[in-house]
């Protein structure tokens, strides 16, 4: 609690020495709501804009955004000094920062119109912060922490390049086969990774996907090209990626958020 008070990012586990205690109302602190009434939880960004011709995934298309109905044209359907715009968005589902339902891996499993709200929305979260240069996410780096009905989140810094040309390298940060079996054992609700996928994408990979497989089997959507995690406790706050409830779609854009608590 005290470490979640003072909003320390880096720390998981503190030991507290010499201690004398004073009473004193509470005031609230950094990060932690206050109870003061008026005060507002804070919300975190953890989302990328979608922009025309945004690049998010090696060799799949940039979404193209266009005027359906223009303001101009609007005047004539309408009262005078009454107008509006209508906009069409041409995209893939794997753009910015998205959700991977089940049947985005395994046919017979729900898809975006099927997936549970309660595994996409107001879920506890935890930030598992993994230490720089580190590429593979194991079983032993995710044993220290409690994930059962938790939004996992991998925070790796790799969203540091995401639009640049290193962002989809074969370096990038992924979890292992064992992390992912980790957490399917686990309980996990959600797992989110701020990198350009959860799996391995080197050659020595040969195009095996064992997280996508052991999670989305096990019904945990996973939300990819996470950013700002740099901004959230360890935990404390409640995440949520909700995308549209759309039939027939098996990966969408999130505006994915958190509310430190």
């Amino acid at each position: 609690m005290f470490v979640r008070h003072l909003g320390l990012l880096m720390v998981s586990a503190v030991t507290i020495s010499a201690k004398s205690y004073l009473r004193e109302a509470h005031k609230g602190g950094r990060g932690v709501a206050s109870g003061v009434p008026g005060s507002r939880p804070r919300l975190v960004e953890l989302s990328h804009v979608v922009r025309s011709g945004l690049e998010t995934y090696p060799g799949l298309p940039g979404p193209v955004i266009t005027p359906f109905l223009t303001r101009e044209e609007s005047r004539e359907r309408y009262a005078p000094g009454t107008e509006f715009e209508i906009s069409r968005i041409e995209m893939v589902g794997n753009t910015g920062t998205y959700v991977d339902a089940p049947a985005h891996r395994w046919a017979d499993l729900p898809d975006l119109g099927a997936v549970p709200l309660d595994r996409l929305a107001d879920l506890p979260g935890v930030v598992v912060r993994v230490p720089a240069g580190t590429r593979a996410v194991d079983r032993l780096m995710l044993a220290p922490y409690e994930v059962a009905g938790r939004a996992v989140l991998l925070h790796t810094g790799w969203s540091a390049s995401f639009g640049t040309a290193g962002y989809g390298g074969p370096a990038h940060p992924f979890l292992t086969a064992d992390g992912a079996e980790f957490l399917v054992a686990g309980g996990a609700a959600l797992v989110g990774i701020d990198s350009v996928n959860i799996d391995d994408m080197s050659p020595a990979a040969a195009g095996w996907r064992p997280a996508h497989g052991a999670l989305l089997a096990a019904g945990i959507p996973i939300v990819e090209h996470l950013t700002g995690l740099e901004a959230l406790p360890p935990e404390g706050f409640r995440f949520t990626a909700a995308p549209p409830r759309v039939e027939g779609m098996v990966t969408f854009p999130v505006r994915a958020f958190a509310v430190i608590t």
